[in-house]
């Protein structure tokens, strides 16, 4: 068993008892999650949970959360979409550093999935790129972690434009 640390943001439906839902979370499996309930209609929940992969901890948690919460709508699993500045904390360089090394191979760095003032990148295409240069030590935990959130969030958007269930709840 291992630990997996993610956070699940959603947007609640009309008149939800915040009391009554954190009191409802806690007994139905999500007490292992820090609830966050700061913006209006939105729901955080940052889970530390154990389990045998990735991907069980995060369908489980998603399972959760949408039996406590039947109307809850996903907006996004995390770790996943990163600037530069988060890559570089999750391996421990500075945010010139990571610039540098983006400058520096700009022909095989990831391609941002949005590019802008601020720039996103999944951090799985990241890690997996760092991986295969062999420059730095990433953990097939963080990086199994990262396709997974980044495989809901996916299927999450193409479930709004299809119409068809994906991972996503």
């Amino acid at each position: 068993m291992m630990e997996y640390e993610f956070t699940l943001k959603y947007q609640l439906g009309e008149n939800e008892d915040i009391d009554a839902l954190l009191e409802r979370l806690a007994e139905n499996g999500c007490d292992d999650a820090l609830v966050g309930v700061g913006q209006p209609g939105r729901l955080a929940l940052a889970f530390i949970r154990e389990s045998g992969s990735a991907r069980q901890a995060l369908e489980s948690a998603l399972n959760d959360v949408g039996r406590v919460v039947p109307g809850a709508r996903l907006i996004e699993a995390s770790p996943d979409l990163v600037g530069l500045s988060d890559v570089a904390e999750i391996i421990g360089v500075s945010r010139q550093n990571m610039r540098k090394l983006m400058l520096a191979h700009a022909n095989s760095f990831p391609v941002p999935v949005h590019d802008g003032s601020t720039s996103l990148w999944h951090l799985a295409d990241i890690l997996a790129w760092l991986q295969e240069r062999g420059s730095y030590v990433i953990g097939q935990n963080t990086l199994e972690l990262a396709r997974m959130a980044m495989a809901v969030n996916v299927a999450r958007a193409y479930e709004r434009v299809f119409g068809e269930p994906g991972l996503a709840h």
